[in-house]
């Protein structure tokens, strides 16, 4: 895996690369994106789809952003690439609740969240829209450095 999917390679990853990919609301789209972005060598991390006004809006982490920059745009989709905060935490009771409380304490609004694994490893990864990238990436950094 490229460490570049990142921005930059670091121990923890506060800040991501997401693609939101509107696509349309009927069956097979969504498995011919994943299709292409898989022929690619794209690893999907984590996703999230929802239907609102007769279309498909994905959101996703690939490990290799660029690689599905090209494929989407070869695809002719329509997407936007927008930075999210994202945090690694293991998978037990009240990480999650962890992680939420911090964002709430620094006053950051999470406008939405989704969650995938770490690949590789049995840490969940937890992506949050955030209000504040900046702040929201330094608590959850601080979050994520905690022994628990």
């Amino acid at each position: 895996m490229p460490a570049s999917w990142m921005g930059r390679e670091r121990k923890r990853m506060a800040k991501a690369k997401e693609f939101t990919v509107t696509i349309e609301d009927k069956p097979g789209a969504l498995g011919k994106c994943f299709r292409a972005l898989a022929e690619r060598g794209v690893n999907i991390l984590a996703f999230q789809s929802f239907v609102e006004e007769r279309e498909s809006l994905v959101r996703f982490l690939a490990n290799d952003p660029a690689a599905a920059k090209a494929v989407l745009g070869g695809l002719k989709m329509i997407f936007e690439e927008t930075d999210v905060a994202v945090i690694k935490l293991p998978h037990r009771a009240g990480e999650l609740a962890r992680a939420t409380s911090r964002l709430g304490e620094g006053q950051i609004n999470i406008d939405y969240s989704y969650c995938g694994l770490e690949p590789g490893s049995t840490l969940g990864m937890l992506v949050f829209g955030v209000d504040n990238l900046t702040k929201a990436s330094a608590l959850l950094d601080a979050l994520a450095a905690e022994k628990v």
